[in-house]
């Protein structure tokens, strides 16, 4: 059984092991200065997981008021296979089209097929852009993506 609710501050430790062990933490990016920006901005579409008393998955979730963005899904990889991540993203879908959000946007690397085959089996499609970013504010002074 999975209880879904909004991540809070006691839960950033779990959170960020969470995001470790399932390889999501890049050196330009600084775990707890993106929880404490997110916690600053829709702060509601930030959810956990919660199994036996314990953080078992997460998602940050946003909204601009034209498109909503999904990142940081993360399920403990010995808890997957149990449809977790569908639970998560469902429950954040719910969220932001109580808002009136129309579309929710993802980004996954090229490389990890096994992620976008989990996206792909919930519906969700390639869409025909081009990703493209630009660091405005460093968060490791050796690294700047």
């Amino acid at each position: 059984m999975l209880e879904i609710r909004p991540f809070v501050i006691k839960d950033k430790d779990a959170v960020i092991d969470l995001w470790n062990v399932c390889g999501l933490l890049r050196p330009w990016n600084d775990p707890e200065l993106d929880i404490l920006r997110k916690q600053s901005v829709g702060a509601n579409l930030f959810l956990v997981g919660e199994s036996q008393g314990r953080v078992v998955a997460a998602v940050m979730g946003g909204y601009d008021g034209h498109r909503g963005w999904m990142n940081y899904l993360a399920v403990c990889p010995t808890m997957r296979r149990q449809r977790l991540g569908e639970q998560l993203v469902q429950a954040l879908e719910k969220r932001l089209i109580a808002v009136g959000c129309p579309k929710l946007n993802l980004q996954v690397r090229h490389d990890n097929q096994q992620v976008v085959n989990f996206y792909a089996n919930i519906g969700y499609t390639e869409d025909s852009v081009l990703s493209m970013g630009k660091r405005l504010i460093s968060d490791a002074a050796d690294h700047d993506r």
